[in-house]
């Protein structure tokens, strides 16, 4: 119902064609009776556009949610958009978790649209007789996510998205089995000690080892989420019994692993 909804624009201020692309979406949205917002960063936005654009996306989304009272933010994330980032994460190395690819739902945040194909949607917009806004730096080969979704669309033959559904969502699953052995190993393998936490890690599978090691991480700096490289270093070290030092962390390895609190440099505290 639309008094049940309040869309939003975000505007991240780098183009300054989105101010108009914003006021073309609030006049639809009056047509249909649906209150919209037009959300803009208080500080310009730097450093890796992309990733800092998101971040900003999502913090602007959340507080004008909790101001409207609604309590869910839905995203037009497709099913394309799945694709591309699955195939992303692929070319990049990631595991179980990366290659679940977009999630249907992430805490308050659901993508209803994740199930349709980017020309099923511009097909709908066309039949209400609506013309989509297209963003030119979609068409930028300069960033990842363009250069993939110009190479998909060379493809012979095209994916099949409802394959690549069923991919995310097995691994998906695996992700949510492999989350449910590792809570049920650290019940029995993770300890403290004074002001350390012990981790026996014998004869486990490496990606049960992996994710215990972020567990053991995360009760000492639940904002340190090493990955990657940086992981895989870390468990070669810990392997052959030495010592490394990630984030804020001591790590040692041995029979039993252990992780505290890196002591402070020198000159430092």
């Amino acid at each position: 119902m639309p008094d049940r909804i309040v869309a939003a624009t975000v505007d991240h201020g780098l183009r300054p064609e989105a101010a108009d692309e914003a006021e073309y979406v609030a006049q639809i949205c009056q047509k249909l009776a649906v209150p919209h917002l037009t959300l803009r960063p208080a500080e310009p936005i730097g450093g890796n556009i992309q990733s800092s654009a998101r971040t900003v996306r999502y913090a602007l989304l959340e507080a004008a949610a909790d101001e409207q009272g609604c309590a869910s933010i839905a995203t037009a994330h497709h099913g394309d958009d799945q694709l591309e980032t699955l195939l992303m994460r692929l070319a990049r190395g990631s595991g179980v978790a990366g290659m679940a690819g977009i999630r249907v739902r992430n805490g308050r945040v659901i993508r209803p649209l994740l199930g349709f194909a980017k020309a099923e949607l511009e097909q709908i917009w066309a039949s209400a007789g609506l013309e989509p806004v297209r963003d030119p730096s979609n068409d930028d080969a300069d960033y990842d996510r363009v250069a993939m979704r110009q190479w998909l669309a060379g493809s012979d033959p095209p994916f099949e998205l409802r394959r690549v559904q069923r991919t995310a969502s097995a691994m998906r699953e695996a992700g949510q089995a492999l989350d449910w052995m590792t809570d049920q190993l650290a019940a029995t393998r993770i300890s403290k000690k004074d002001a350390e936490i012990q981790l026996d890690a014998n004869d486990l599978p490496a990606d049960l080892q992996r994710r215990l090691v972020l567990a053991c991480i995360a009760q000492i700096d639940a904002d340190l989420q090493p990955k990657g490289d940086a992981m895989d270093r870390l468990l070669v070290t810990l392997y052959a019994g030495k010592t490394a030092t990630i984030g804020n962390i001591l790590c040692k390895g041995g029979a039993i692993w252990t992780f505290s609190a890196a002591p402070p440099r020198r000159g430092e505290g």
